[in-house]
């Protein structure tokens, strides 16, 4: 049996639980045996992005330290999983390598570990698809989310003029450059809309916090899920 350890990041833990729950029964489903190190803590990105080197390797040593003996990492975030592979090799040098290696964005781990891109789930509806900036541009996986929706029964998934475009967010550009990024995320919002679509899907919980903030404000109703949660309507209409 596979056996893998749920690195359920800060924003899903604190404001999505509902989002590595789903993470876990999707794996579960597909017969991997999920753990979940309680000691872990932040992967130490915003202090990397904001340039407290110091302050992030602290993270990333503690980060080592749990997940050392995990055979593998999965995480339902591109943006968490791209600071594990792209930078802790910054901070940590040779010992990262093996972490990194074994650091897996979720539909990327049921694709190329697991070897599966259908998990069986339904969900009826539409949905327009946005692509996060971490699993393009850092991480090069933007294939997978889309991979496994594809083959989730009932649900027609558009993608919007621009879907891999940046939705705004940045992490702390959100609250730096809150004009800028609000502009971003309006635009967005206007493609997704012009898709006509009923649902907001994507991989990364913080693109999507900062869409539905936008879509709320806006009194707009389109229902924001992550595609743990999409994958995990498993056998259900």
């Amino acid at each position: 049996m596979r056996a893998a350890s749920l690195f359920v990041t800060c924003l899903v833990d604190l404001l999505r639980p509902e989002i590595g729950e789903a993470t876990v029964r999707v794996l579960e489903r597909q017969g991997v045996h999920v753990d979940f190190p309680e000691e872990q803590t932040c992967c130490g990105q915003a202090h990397f992005n904001a340039g407290y080197r110091a302050e992030a390797k602290a993270l990333a040593e503690h980060f080592h330290n749990v997940f050392e003996g995990a055979e593998a990492i999965v995480a339902p975030s591109g943006s968490c999983v791209a600071m594990v592979k792209r930078h802790y090799p910054e901070l940590l040098g040779e010992r990262a390598a093996s972490l990194a290696a074994r650091c897996w964005e979720l539909t990327g781990y049921l694709r190329h570990v697991v070897g599966v891109e259908d998990v069986g789930a339904r969900l009826e509806g539409s949905a327009a698809y946005h692509g996060s900036c971490h699993l393009q541009r850092e991480l090069g996986t933007g294939a997978d989310p889309r991979a496994m929706l594809a083959h989730v029964r009932g649900l027609t998934v558009t993608e919007p003029a621009d879907a891999d475009q940046c939705c705004g967010f940045g992490g702390t550009f959100s609250m730096t450059m809150a004009d800028v990024s609000t502009a971003m995320a309006d635009a967005k919002l206007e493609r997704v809309k012009a898709t006509g679509a009923g649902i907001l899907v994507g991989a990364d919980a913080a693109c999507l916090l900062h869409l539905e903030g936008r879509l709320r404000r806006q009194g707009c109703a389109t229902c924001v899920m992550h595609i743990a949660q999409v994958l995990d309507h498993a056998d259900r209409p």
